[in-house]
């Protein structure tokens, strides 16, 4: 565990809702008819890359930051995230008047660099490939007296992002099915406690990218699977393990965790553009693309699906949509910034 707090429980979303009400946008539930005629099924598209910073990032930071006392309030706060987290920490330490440091890696998307710094955030480059982010972040919180607040393995970080499947039960009821992107794991462990307790049969699928499955394996296997940073255009999936907080609560309550292609990415990802006129990143895919690759057997049924996040540099974008392309995931192994990570690289996980 990275404390002594205890997992947290449904009580602790519902006191996130409490929390982000009014702060945290109420982000539209959208249907398509064609991909109800595709899969069979009636789907409800949870957009949280409508959120505020462009994803559901904000929910458990603002969550975090907001339960932080005032003594903590005044040294700040110290996290690491080469991107949706560093944006929504950085927002939410504007939003509560609370200092913000981010430790980024040097080749971080260069729109999400700006949108941190822009948020007031003071950033700290380290190279990804000599150094571990979560050792440097531990030091700089200790060195500095900041409060570290991880992108998912945090108790507070959990309950704020199970706020987003909150709202969608309480907009659609009970669902058959729900599909939730997997990188960390704080996204599904929160949205496997509000579904457990408003929506108990419901099947829960958690999805990552097949070139890093180390969510599957290690709910299969019963332990925390580490793995070396997989090469996918989902960089927000690019984690080498779960958190020891997430896993406990994926372990007893998730039905089974799915892989897809980055090629089942980027054609979510021209669906979402040309047909629902929405910008949606790779990892914000995930979670339809395991819905859609499940479609013979979601008939009939009312299913859920979390679209995580928007925030891509449009230029990456419109190369990956482009018609013809190969997806080369090369070219975006670690971050978006179009460099690979030298062969074998294995050091600190890049994802959110």
């Amino acid at each position: 565990m990275t404390d002594a707090r205890p997992v947290p429980t449904f009580a602790d979303v519902t006191d996130a809702a409490r929390i982000l009400a009014g702060i945290a946008h109420r982000t539209p539930v959208l249907t398509s008819r064609t991909l109800d005629r595709r899969t069979g099924a009636r789907l409800f598209l949870k957009c949280e890359n409508l959120q505020r910073a462009g994803a559901f990032k904000f929910r458990g930071a603002y969550t975090a930051l907001s339960r932080l006392d005032a003594q903590e309030r005044r040294a700040g706060v110290l996290t690491y995230s080469s991107g949706n987290h560093a944006q929504a920490i950085a927002l939410a330490g504007r939003e509560l008047g609370i200092p913000a440091v981010i430790v980024m890696p040097t080749d971080a998307p260069a729109a999400k660099l700006a949108a941190t710094r822009g948020y007031g955030a003071e950033i700290v480059s380290y190279d990804r490939y000599t150094a571990d982010r979560e050792t440097l972040g531990a030091a700089l919180a200790r060195d500095r007296g900041c409060a570290l607040i991880p992108p998912y393995d945090h108790p507070d970080v959990i309950a704020g992002q199970g706020t987003a499947t909150l709202e969608l039960l309480d907009e659609v009821g009970e669902l058959d099915a729900l599909f939730v992107c997997l990188g960390g794991g704080g996204l599904l462990a929160g949205a496997t406690l509000a579904a457990r307790a408003r929506s108990p049969r419901t099947r829960i699928y958690g999805v990552e990218p097949a070139a890093g499955d180390d969510g599957q394996r290690s709910l299969r296997t019963g332990t925390i699977v580490h793995i070396d940073v997989p090469r996918t255009i989902a960089d927000g999936a690019q984690t080498q393990h779960l958190g020891h907080y997430p896993f406990a609560i994926i372990r007893d309550g998730v039905d089974d965790i799915l892989t897809v292609s980055d090629d089942e990415l980027v054609d979510c990802m021209r669906f979402f553009a040309t047909r629902m006129k929405l910008i949606v990143e790779p990892t914000g895919c995930l979670a339809l693309a395991g819905a859609l690759a499940q479609a013979g057997r979601l008939a009939g049924q009312r299913v859920g699906v979390i679209v995580s996040g928007g925030n891509i540099d449009l230029d990456r974008f419109a190369r990956l949509t482009a018609p013809g392309e190969d997806v080369d995931p090369r070219c975006h192994a670690v971050g978006t910034s179009g460099t690979a990570g030298p062969p074998g690289s294995s050091r600190a996980a890049s994802g959110s």
